[in-house]
C-alpha cells in the first residue's frame, strides 16, 4: 500500500496528495461530491477538513468518509 504523507484541499473539490515515495498529484472529486456518503462534505467548510488517518494513511474527513490511497495513486499516475 502507498502511504500518503500530506493532503491539501484545493478549490472546486480538488485535493493535492503527497506520497512518501515522492509522487505528488491532484485529483478532482467534484463528480462524487453530493452523492451518497459524499453529501456530507458538499459544504466547502466540511470539505476543507480533509486529513490523513495516521494508522491507515487514507485521505479522510472527521465524519468518517475516507478514500483508498492506492486508488488515488493509480489515478494520479494513470496506472
Amino acid at each position: 500500500m502507498h502511504k500518503i504523507i500530506a493532503v491539501k484541499p484545493l478549490e472546486n473539490y480538488k485535493i493535492e496528495v503527497n506520497y512518501e515515495n515522492g509522487v505528488k498529484g491532484r485529483i478532482d472529486l467534484s463528480d462524487i461530491i453530493g452523492k451518497g456518503v459524499f453529501s456530507a462534505i458538499k459544504d466547502t467548510k466540511e470539505f476543507k477538513k480533509v486529513c490523513i488517518d495516521p494508522q491507515t494513511h487514507t485521505v479522510c474527513w472527521p465524519n468518517g468518509i475516507d478514500l483508498c490511497p492506492d486508488s488515488i495513486y493509480m489515478e494520479i499516475t494513470a496506472k
